[in-house]
């Protein structure tokens, strides 16, 4: 019986040649892009058996693979019950093609809807980078460029090659890609308010859930604001990240006074009624235009991803309110 309850990922020993392109990252990491829909910790334990060897010799997960190194990689099973959330969540798989704006042999762009994860882990088994594998079953190589939060919308690289991946990793390091968001925040954001600066700390629960507050012992963060709406009792800003920390323009908004509509970690419950009984159903931020250089081209390539209708006409709701502030 337990063998029927079992998948076999890798059927037989596997002896792999790394490219240059797959060449510097570590064998952990290598193992999880390749033997898709394995748990961490079977990983580590492979690993820490000496059944995974380089070079005929073992290696701790920390190993960076050198170009040419020869990767041996043995049969695995695991349970079904870890490969069912693909197979539960086919639809959402599917619809997902829908979303990709871009995609060349480089990277791919998605306008990620709401209420997805980017990746599995904290309890989720299932995530945008497992959907695309699955959409995209000969990619020998596909990777978050970046994150964006499970209830935040909008655009999200994913490189298709090592080489793009470091690539675009050292434009985010060096601040030249220019992320903009725009967030729908509590009361009549202040003009003169154009950056927040506030160092940020995380903090994880023993729950896995991040909470993340300003604290002079936190990371330096930045964001800058630019009013682009007023309503009544609301304001839309367009957000644009310096850093790339956790929750930064969440704990930013909320620091200045203007938390996000429904946000249920940073919010305030009397707004996020109001924004409910118009018909508000999730968090109101959206990652709506990147720039970046593209990492094969040269080229500086500015995209940009709309508003759901549906976000769309929660905004016409407040435009219609009899007394808009000018």
């Amino acid at each position: 019986m337990a063998e029927k309850q079992e998948k076999i990922i890798n059927q037989s020993v596997k002896m792999l040649t790394i490219s240059e392109d797959e060449a510097g990252q570590r064998i952990d990491n290598y193992l999880l892009a390749k033997l898709k829909g394995i748990p961490k910790s079977l990983i580590y334990r492979i690993l820490r058996k000496g059944e995974v060897r380089v070079n005929k010799g073992r290696i701790k997960p920390e190993y960076k693979l050198q170009n040419g190194d020869v990767v041996r990689v043995p049969p695995v099973r695991v349970s079904e019950k870890n490969t069912a959330p693909i197979s539960k969540n086919l639809n959402k798989v599917a619809s997902l093609e829908s979303h990709i704006i871009f995609e060349d042999d480089c990277l791919l762009v998605l306008n990620k809807p709401s209420g997805i994860a980017v990746h599995g882990g904290s309890g989720l088994n299932f995530g945008v980078i497992e959907a695309l594998r699955a959409l995209r079953p000969e990619a020998r190589f596909l990777e978050l460029v970046h994150r964006l939060d499970r209830d935040t919308s909008g655009l999200l690289l994913v490189a298709k090659k090592r080489s793009a991946l470091r690539n675009l990793h050292e434009q985010l390091r060096v601040k030249t890609v220019q992320k903009d968001y725009l967030a729908l925040v509590r009361g009549q954001w202040q003009s003169h308010v154009k950056v927040v600066q506030a160092p940020l700390l995380k903090n994880e629960l023993a729950s896995g859930e991040r909470i993340v507050k300003v604290s002079e012992q936190g990371k330096p963060s930045e964001t800058r604001f630019a009013i682009e709406e007023r309503y009544q009792n609301a304001t839309l800003v367009k957000a644009s990240p310096v850093t790339g920390r956790t929750h930064q323009i969440r704990v930013h908004t909320q620091y200045a006074g203007h938390p996000i509509a429904l946000d249920d970690k940073y919010g305030d419950k009397e707004f996020d009624k109001y924004m409910q009984d118009i018909g508000l159903n999730r968090l109101f931020l959206h990652a709506f235009s990147i720039r970046f250089v593209h990492p094969k081209t040269g080229e500086t390539l500015r995209l940009n991803a709309q508003l759901d209708e549906k976000m769309k006409a929660i905004l016409k709701k407040l435009r219609e309110s009899k007394e808009i502030n000018p």
